[in-house]
């Protein structure tokens, strides 16, 4: 078993632990909803990126503590940051992505409360996706100019649906996101460690499960990476995510 050795748990925003093939990584920042700040991407970069060295992991679970898998990208700071910052934040986040969609091992990830912005984008990226009746999905980077994971979503629910998510800023509650193919089983609390326990039997050896996925799974990244980079670039990324902040801070105050 892998595990973090610090007791502070703000000092540690991401939980490791593992047993029998499988690796678990929470999201650990509850106070912040988990939203995924730029220690936290790249630790589950770090993560995800060393598995082809491990060899012994063929499964990767998502979890994410407190009452919400992950509200989005952690915009906490965001008066510190510059345009150029918040670019190579997003373009961390765009390679995390990438590298979960194309893993040589099985993803899973468990949704429940809020699954927002780049926590949907996990998400969709996992092979298997697991929601709790509470889960909610939102995706809602075009609002601020931000295309982050379109192709993935795409993959999952088709064209209409991704833009309605996308374009239209539509929430999803688990029975639609279940009925769209965007997740693929609801599964409650109690549940969840027969369910886990059941997904982490590996059901082909690794060099096979690695080509399985290579094979369906084509290699956009470049093409992805780019369109991302495209929509961050021009100078204008923190003035239209504070225009965005500020408007969702005055509509939840009329609410």
């Amino acid at each position: 078993m892998v595990t973090t050795n610090d007791d502070n748990p703000r000092a540690r925003p991401l939980e490791i632990s593992g047993s029998r093939g499988v690796l678990h990584l929470q999201l650990n920042d509850p106070g912040r909803g988990n939203a995924l700040s730029s220690e936290m991407v790249d630790r589950l970069l770090e993560a995800i990126s060393g598995l082809d060295e491990a060899g012994a992991v063929h499964t990767v679970v998502f979890h994410g503590s407190g009452k919400h898998f992950c509200t989005g990208f952690d915009l906490a700071d965001l008066e510190s940051e510059t345009d150029e910052s918040l670019a190579m934040r997003f373009i961390r986040l765009e390679m995390l992505l990438g590298a979960i969609w194309h893993a040589p091992v099985r993803t899973v990830a468990v949704a429940h409360g809020r699954t927002w912005g780049a926590g949907a984008d996990i998400f969709v990226a996992c092979d298997t996706r697991l929601c709790t009746s509470d889960a909610t999905f939102r995706f809602p980077g075009p609002a601020f100019g931000v295309v982050l994971g379109t192709r993935r979503l795409l993959s999952r629910v088709g064209r209409d649906a991704a833009r309605g998510l996308t374009v239209d800023g539509e929430v999803w509650n688990v029975e639609r996101a279940l009925a769209a193919g965007l997740g693929s089983e609801v599964v409650e609390a109690a549940d969840l460690q027969s369910v886990l326990a059941r997904l982490a039997l590996p059901v082909a050896d690794a060099d096979t499960a690695a080509t399985l996925r290579q094979i369906t799974s084509p290699d956009h990244r470049d093409s992805d990476l780019a369109a991302l980079v495209r929509s961050v670039s021009g100078g204008q990324t923190k003035a239209r995510i504070t225009a965005y902040r500020t408007a969702q801070l005055e509509a939840a105050k009329k609410n």
